[in-house]
């Protein structure tokens, strides 16, 4: 499974931006997919997670309402909509794949694959 990240940038604080990440594998529709982030010195940490069964969806407390995570199967893509950015928001952005089970987990050692990351960097 190959992850592609795109739609990083450089936006001003209160802005929006939309990243997405496209996954190869025929069987996409049955992955659990994560979006987490690291900034400079930071852990990598959770942003948000979204299942294929039923897409429910789990968010970290620090984007809550601010931040939407929706997939396409028919695209074999992931998205995450950012919006009311702030400077905080600042970080490498990765998705990430979990192929097996349903379970949507938070933490980075329960998925299987990784994109190469994009930067968002939100300016104050």
């Amino acid at each position: 499974v190959q992850l592609q990240a795109s739609g990083g940038g450089l936006v001003q604080a209160g802005g929006s931006l939309r990243l997405s990440c496209v996954a190869s594998g025929r069987t996409f529709s049955m992955y659990v997919m994560g979006w987490f982030r690291q900034a400079p010195g930071k852990e990598r940490e959770f942003v948000g997670g979204i299942s294929w069964s039923e897409y429910s969806t789990v968010y970290a407390d620090s984007v809550k309402g601010r931040f939407t995570i929706s997939r396409d199967n028919a695209r074999n893509t992931v998205y995450l909509q950012m919006n009311s950015l702030k400077a905080e928001d600042t970080a490498v952005y990765y998705c990430a794949a979990r192929t097996s089970g349903s379970y949507l987990y938070t933490t980075r050692d329960k998925y299987d694959y990784w994109g190469q990351g994009t930067q968002v960097t939100v300016s104050s």
